[in-house]
């Protein structure tokens, strides 16, 4: 059980290291309220046929507490957080903003202590720390006293904090939907939060029609890191925990950095070396005290 899980929490590490390359290889191909509503509507269709029955006979029996922890899941983690991240990426490199994937262990233990209840030992704080740092000297190119951020950096920043929430949320759920009826409520409830942001995009003139490029990059984004990859965190917090599944996500810079090598040639130099050493003594520190107890 242990190894499933450390197997299916790397591969949704790839998959979402993935799609921030991918959504910068295409910003000028697809807005992003429009791909963040086309990979909803792809994944809600797919997996419809087979939630829809299920969800007939277990939403009327919702509770209002379920109901509430479920709009916040599809507010976090299915519409804001996705539409940020691709506009983050219009206006800083795929390599920038994957560095901010570190500090969403930041946002998780801020939320985990006071709703879930989670006690986080000084240790874990120890290695968020450590491993910020590294994303700090990354991110400011090796020059710590002259930080800089523009859009994209907040966007970023912004989808982290989303993020976060969204995996708190999750460690809240009593509701009794397995993943796929989950994961297609999550999307229909995303889609409600997207429609005035795409709303926005026809009226500000941005690019809502669909190249070749962006509709394959809808497609991987829909079914590789948003099918896939929610299955598998949705997975990997339940048997993990919601603070030490969070701290390896320290762990896609390092990830994206390497593809954003192969794929947009855009190479990493010393400052991005010393960073990701960082990084990944920060995510091997903040998971000794839960293994320990496993």
């Amino acid at each position: 059980m242990r190894f499933t899980a450390w197997l299916v929490l790397a591969a949704t590490l790839l998959l979402w290291s993935g799609n921030w390359i991918v959504a910068r290889a295409v910003r000028d191909d697809i807005s992003p309220g429009l791909a963040t509503a086309g990979r909803l509507v792809i994944v809600a269709l797919l997996l419809a046929p087979f939630a829809r029955r299920g969800l007939a006979a277990k939403l009327p029996a919702l509770s209002r507490r379920d109901w509430k922890v479920l709009w916040l899941l599809g507010f976090s983690g299915g519409g804001l957080h996705l539409a940020l991240q691709w506009l983050g990426l219009h206006y800083t490199t795929a390599t920038s903003a994957t560095l901010y994937l570190s500090t969403a262990p930041i946002f998780i233990l801020l939320l985990a202590a006071p709703l879930l209840g989670e006690r986080i030992a000084a240790r874990q704080w120890a290695g968020v720390a450590i491993s910020f740092a590294g994303v700090a000297l990354i991110g400011m190119q090796g020059r710590l006293l002259q930080p800089s951020f523009n859009l994209g950096d907040l966007c970023a920043l912004a989808s982290m904090a989303m993020w976060g929430s969204y995996t708190v949320f999750l460690r809240m759920r009593r509701d009794t939907l397995d993943i796929v009826e989950f994961l297609t409520l999550v999307c229909l409830l995303g889609l409600v939060f997207m429609t005035p942001w795409v709303i926005a995009e026809f009226f500000l003139g941005m690019t809502l029609k669909l190249t070749l490029a962006g509709t394959a990059a809808v497609l991987y984004s829909a079914i590789g890191s948003l099918l896939l990859a929610y299955a598998g965190w949705s997975y990997v917090v339940k048997r993990m925990g919601a603070a030490r599944a969070g701290a390896t996500m320290h762990l896609m810079p390092a990830i994206a950095v390497g593809l954003a090598a192969l794929f947009l040639g855009e190479y990493p130099v010393w400052y991005h070396f010393a960073g990701i050493a960082l990084i990944l003594v920060g995510v091997a520190l903040a998971s000794l005290r839960a293994r320990g107890k496993a």
